[in-house]
């Protein structure tokens, strides 16, 4: 079996715009005829220059190759140019495109590709959601006050997770804590400690010990200025305070780890083995994010999780983006016997479910995985060709100015 095509997609993701501004795909086909569907979570460069990189990799080091040689594919491709160091953009590439060799392994094997990396531990897998608008919530105060919105008001906030809690969730997330910047960490505002403070106290009282809260900031603060945060939350008892500090000191976020009772959580902006066993030397975080689109793909990311429940550490895989990279999510997270909870796209509903022949399975809070051979999920590819991206924003962006304070 050998790799003869490559094929990718730039997918506009239509208002409301759940998981990102668009989503990276890419198809590989054997000469078998046995395709296998990969995804990129990768904002570093105008995505359909990512798309041409992912066709490049795959040129140089999957066509005319048996994809079922994982460990070459990736050793080859992370040696790039004599580079041999994460490097985020190829691994974006690498995880697309290692994701769509095991889903075509999957598929040739005739069976799941959790039973082919360890096997099932967990029949259903545990879920949470942001705080995304409901249907049965409003998501912004139009009559009185158009600023006020469920990001930023307690007692919508609260509303809004006892919606989802109605819903079977048991688990949710927010990001209170203020702006993000290309010039972070900083310290946080009074202002946004005590909105922090008074949205999750909303959130507690209004869900009581029936719903974990997960809070999220995306490395804003300064070690000193975590700590300020953390202590205003403390009493409320988040699950997890999510990526602290920014990613690139694992020795700074192991300062706040230390001096908190909350558990930290951080990795979705990392990549590699190599990367990841920082944090876990350092002690930096209890929960691991990784997101398979970025951080090596399925086979890399199960030695993470290797890595990490040798060291009682738990995994919380990640997905802001698409469905394949949540299918691959899934796939993996059933065979890990450190997995905690997994991040989902609301119930993979909207414009997830549209992208998919097969929508992903969800009840009462859990995702129902499905026995379908490869990732168990088929793209469609007429919905990808019909909501082509064409903006010029990226994935995700930090304000371009410093804080004012």
């Amino acid at each position: 079996m050998k790799i003869t095509d490559v094929k990718t997609w730039v997918v506009g993701n239509p208002p409301p715009g759940i998981g990102g501004r668009y989503f990276i795909f890419v198809r590989l086909t054997t000469d078998g005829g046995v395709v296998g569907y990969g995804e990129a979570y990768n904002a570093t460069f105008d995505p359909h220059l990512t798309a041409r990189l992912i066709e490049d990799v795959a040129a140089r080091y999957l066509v005319g190759h048996d994809p079922h040689d994982i460990e070459t594919f990736f050793r080859r491709a992370y040696s790039s140019g004599f580079s041999q160091r994460p490097d985020i953009t190829m691994m974006g590439c690498v995880s697309a495109l290692e994701i769509a060799c095991w889903d075509i392994i999957g598929k040739e094997a005739g069976r799941p590709v959790h039973k082919l990396i360890g096997g099932r531990v967990h029949e259903t897998l545990r879920s949470y959601t942001y705080l995304y608008p409901t249907s049965g919530s409003a998501f912004v105060d139009e009559v009185e006050d158009p600023s006020r919105n469920v990001y930023n008001d307690p007692d919508m906030a609260a509303q809004c997770a006892l919606d989802y809690v109605a819903q079977g969730f048991d688990a949710v997330k927010l990001d209170p804590a203020g702006p993000y910047t290309a010039f972070d960490g900083h310290q946080p505002r009074l202002v946004d400690i005590d909105l922090s403070a008074r949205m999750v106290a909303a959130i507690r009282e209004a869900v009581g010990t029936g719903c974990d809260i997960l809070f999220g900031t995306h490395g804003q603060f300064t070690p000193a200025g975590a700590l300020r945060m953390a202590r205003a939350i403390e009493p409320y008892d988040p699950l997890w305070f999510e990526e602290p500090v920014p990613p690139d000191m694992p020795e700074e976020m192991a300062l706040v780890a230390r001096q908190t009772s909350i558990p930290i959580a951080t990795g979705e902006r990392l990549t590699t083995k190599w990367e990841f066993a920082r944090v876990i030397e350092q002690r930096a975080a209890s929960i691991l994010q990784p997101d398979l689109g970025r951080s090596g793909g399925i086979l890399e990311t199960k030695k993470i999780a290797a890595m990490a429940e040798a060291h009682h550490i738990q995994i919380a895989p990640h997905c802001y983006c698409g469905p394949i990279v949540g299918a691959a999510n899934i796939q993996l997270a059933l065979t890990l016997p450190n997995f905690l909870i997994l991040e989902s796209l609301k119930q993979w509903d909207g414009f997830h479910a549209e992208l998919l022949k097969n929508k992903i399975g969800w009840q009462d809070g859990h995702v129902i995985p499905s026995e379908e051979p490869g990732l168990g999920v088929e793209l469609d590819e007429a919905v990808c060709e019909a909501h082509p991206w064409d903006g010029p924003q990226l994935h995700l962006e930090m304000a371009a100015r410093p804080l004012d304070p």
